[in-house]
């Protein structure tokens, strides 16, 4: 009966009443930047092929899942391009949201060693509703006029900028600006409404060199969506032998993090983190945390024959 208040609490909130509705969130945001940040694009300088997995409050029925897949590459000294699949579920299929984006940037040298990038993306987004999975459905009770829906297309587009070194980066985006409205309200009480808005990313990190077989790397990711409160992530890693790392992460208010990670050999890198909420929802025996599972593979270009090591 536990699970079946909360799912259900979550359902609502996820599809009824949302005024602020914000994007699926990453522990291992520093891997990720081009889900949230199209200038991003051909930075690494080679073929990059990433995808990641999230499952979120592990034996909670219905949880939120997520996948993601990118695949970027330059294809000239100042020009990338990229794509970028977000898949995003809850309630066990009742809710699912998908979006393609295709994803372009062009980087102007700032001096010998910086560069700066302004990305640009345009795509869509899938939204499947099938109110059938709630767990207790009766469609007798159902709102007036409330139907399921079926890959309801929206259309969309964001930008970034971003700026790195070999030691540091930095960078803002608005992965979507256009706030979409999923439902129709009524304009009584009883109305609904699940509206997309924008979603503010600000994302930044160092590389340390503590001595050759040693770095520190610190990140951090803020997000903002009105209506939503602010997210802060914060991490720290260290990596030995540009080959192994271990750190950790704290989520404003939300949650604890671990992270480890191994780059295999030259073109393959497995990534792994676990989140353990700090807030209530935490402290319960059917929540056995937050759990990714990230992967990545590149390619030599003719841009750059060998691949030399780049640690964000």
């Amino acid at each position: 009966m536990k699970k079946i208040v909360i799912t259900t609490i979550l359902i609502i909130i996820s599809i009824w009443g949302i005024k602020g509705q914000q994007d699926a969130q990453y522990t291992q945001y520093m891997y990720n930047t081009i889900a949230v940040n199209p200038a991003y694009a051909g930075s690494r300088g080679v073929l990059s092929i990433a995808a990641l997995h999230r499952s979120q409050w592990v034996g909670l029925d219905g949880a939120p899942t997520t996948q993601t897949l990118n695949v970027h590459t330059p294809i000239s000294d100042r020009v990338g391009l990229g794509l970028s699949i977000v898949n995003d579920e809850i309630g066990n299929g009742t809710n699912q949201d998908t979006y393609f984006d295709a994803v372009f940037s062009y980087t102007v040298p700032t001096s010998e060693y910086g560069k700066l990038s302004f990305g640009l993306k345009a795509g869509g987004h899938f939204l499947n509703v099938n109110f059938n999975r709630l767990r207790n459905y009766d469609p007798s009770n159902a709102a007036i006029g409330q139907t399921n829906i079926d890959k309801k297309f929206s259309p969309n587009f964001g930008a970034g900028i971003y700026f790195h070194t070999e030691e540091f980066y930095a960078g803002l985006s608005v992965p979507n600006f256009l706030q979409t409205e999923h439902f129709d309200s009524t304009g009584n009480a009883n109305s609904f409404i699940a509206q997309e808005r924008m979603n503010w990313y600000l994302i930044t990190g160092y590389v340390f060199d503590i001595n050759p077989d040693l770095k520190l790397k610190p990140a951090l990711l803020v997000k903002a969506v009105e209506g939503a409160p602010l997210q802060a992530d914060l991490s720290a890693t260290v990596l030995l032998n540009d080959t192994f790392s271990l750190g950790a992460a704290y989520r404003w208010d939300a949650a604890l993090s671990a992270l480890v990670g191994f780059q295999l050999n030259e073109k393959l890198m497995l990534g792994l983190a676990y989140d353990r909420e700090i807030t209530e929802l935490g402290n319960t025996s059917f929540n056995d945390g937050s759990f990714e599972i990230f992967l990545r593979f590149e390619f030599l270009t003719r841009y750059k024959n060998i691949i030399a090591p780049r640690f964000f």
